[in-house]
């Protein structure tokens, strides 16, 4: 572990010296990364670490991030991993940071590339999740082949004074928020009030193309704008790399960018009045063509706003 952080420091040394640019993409291949150089670990700040683990298909590789927090009491992990494989090699990883075990995983995304590996939970953790996502897992658990399990927590959901619980863990103060539905139903954030961190999983990823298969696009938005007023130093995304915090907050503000064209695109296709599949061929992106992703996930995204316009989304 020692060594991986020589390695992460030597890379930042070597960019700032040699005056490039960090070259903004989610391809580690287009970073100058080995896929054999992940999964890997950063400290983000005092017993705060980000995990990243490359996935995704061949054509679109990119990392898929998880955060955990080391107290005196255990850890506190933030978002899983796409196989029971997956969640074993993280959790190995963070036998080497502390010998005390995980205590509490907090479900922020209920997607599959977060949740698959499940199963391979040790007995005792206690799994967090909203109520929103509890439903989609139960769903999940039955469907045929899909080895989610249903967490044994919810956050409770009614009012916006439910929407955040407080977690005391070895003196360290963990809040979990739910700021309204996004990239999922049941999106949450893990933040630290005393470090300044804040992990988001999916309502921000890194230079990816807004993913919308079950977003809700308007109220994503709104989201956006609760994030925003959250006193972080360091803002973790759900894909993409954990890259410094400057660069993260800028990229925070290329995505709301992004998420805003992609809404924008679709809604003026829809007013014009062409019909949906005309649409998913007519889309343009600008500059967002360019990011990891845009082929496959334009037209799941023109097809969700075109939904949401046409009332379909619950």
């Amino acid at each position: 572990m020692k060594k991986l952080f020589s390695l992460m420091m030597l890379f930042t040394l070597v960019t700032a010296v040699s005056g490039q640019a960090l070259k903004r993409t989610a391809d580690p291949k287009e970073r100058g990364y080995q896929e054999s150089d992940f999964p890997r670990v950063q400290k983000v700040a005092p017993n705060v670490y980000t995990y990243e683990a490359v996935v995704g298909s061949p054509n679109e590789r990119y990392t898929t991030n998880s955060m955990f927090v080391v107290t005196k009491d255990g850890v506190l992990v933030a978002d899983g991993q796409g196989s029971p494989e997956a969640l074993r090699l993280m959790f190995a990883a963070i036998a080497k940071i502390t010998p005390l075990p995980v205590k509490m995983m907090v479900m922020c995304s209920d997607h599959g590339d977060h949740t698959n590996g499940n199963t391979a939970l040790p007995t005792g953790v206690e799994l967090i999740a909203h109520p929103n996502s509890r439903a989609n897992l139960e769903r999940q658990a039955n469907a045929p082949n899909r080895p989610a399990t249903a967490p044994k927590i919810v956050m409770p959901g009614s009012s916006l004074a439910q929407d955040k619980r407080v977690i005391k863990m070895g003196g360290t103060e963990i809040q979990i928020q739910f700021l309204g539905r996004a990239h999922t139903g049941g999106d949450l954030v893990v933040y630290l009030p005393k470090e300044k961190v804040l992990f988001t999983s999916e309502i921000f990823l890194n230079h990816l193309f807004p993913a919308m298969r079950s977003a809700y696009p308007a109220e994503w938005m709104q989201v956006f704008r609760k994030l925003q007023k959250i006193d972080a130093r360091m803002i973790i995304p759900g894909h993409g790399f954990v890259d410094d915090p400057k660069t993260l907050k800028e990229e925070l503000q290329a995505y709301i960018r992004s998420t805003e064209a992609v809404i924008a695109e679709a809604t003026r296709l829809h007013n014009a009045g062409i019909p949906v599949d005309e649409a998913v061929k007519q889309a343009k992106w600008g500059e967002f063509t360019s990011w990891s992703g845009s082929a496959s996930q334009g037209p799941i995204a023109i097809r969700r706003v075109y939904d949401e316009l046409d009332g379909k989304l619950r």
